[in-house]
C-alpha cells in the first residue's frame, strides 16, 4: 500500500528537488501532500517558477498524519525555519523515526529544529559549517543515509536521493 508523504515547502524552493522526487514517489503509488505556511497558497519554484498548491497548513497537521517527510532545498528551508510550527513539525518528524528526505539547503530547517546532533548528514556546500556546528558529522557524498535521515547535496544527486528515499518507503 502506498505511503503518505508530507512535502514541506514555500516560495523559492529548488524546482527539481521537489518535482523529481514527487514524480518518482507518485509513480510508485505513494501520495504526496504539500505542506506550507498557509493552505491554498501557491508556492513558486526559484529556477523554473514551478507552481505548487499548498494542500495543508503546517499548523493543521501532525506527524501522525504522514509516513515520511520530504524537504526540498532552495531558499524554502530558510524561509520555513523562522516559523515555529514548521520547525517543531520537522523536529517531531525526525524524532518519530519516520523517514525524512532532506536535500540541498533542507539542512537549514533541521539545524533550526536541533535534530542533527550526532547524526551523519550531507547538504549544500554553503551550509557545511552550519551542519558541523549543529553537531552532525558532515559526509561529502551524493546521498547519506543515517537511520531515518536521507540527505543529499544538490540537484545532481537527485537520482541517488530518490533511490534511497524509495528504499525507506
Amino acid at each position: 500500500m502506498g505511503k503518505k508523504i508530507a512535502a514541506i515547502l514555500t516560495d523559492m524552493f529548488e524546482d527539481s528537488e521537489y518535482t523529481e522526487p514527487v514524480k518518482a514517489f507518485r509513480e510508485k503509488g505513494h501520495e504526496v501532500i504539500n505542506i506550507g505556511l498557509e493552505a491554498g497558497k501557491i508556492a513558486k519554484g526559484k529556477k523554473e517558477g514551478t507552481e505548487v498548491q499548498i494542500d495543508r497548513a503546517v499548523s493543521e497537521v501532525s506527524v501522525d498524519d504522514f509516513d515520511a517527510l520530504l524537504i526540498p532545498g532552495g531558499f524554502s528551508p530558510d524561509k520555513l525555519r523562522i516559523d515555529e510550527k514548521a520547525v517543531s513539525f520537522t523536529a517531531d518528524f525526525v524524532n518519530s523515526d519516520k523517514p525524512v528526505f532532506a536535500i540541498c539547503h533542507a539542512g537549514q530547517l533541521l539545524i533550526t529544529a536541533q535534530v542533527l546532533q550526532g547524526r551523519k548528514f550531507t547538504g549544500y556546500k554553503s551550509i557545511i559549517q552550519d551542519i558541523k556546528n549543529a553537531g552532525a558529522e558532515f559526509i561529502d557524498r551524493e546521498v547519506v543515509v543515517d537511520g531515518n535521515l536521507v540527505s543529499s547535496r544538490n540537484p545532481s544527486d537527485i537520482p541517488a536521493f530518490i533511490e534511497e528515499s524509495l528504499k525507506k518507503l
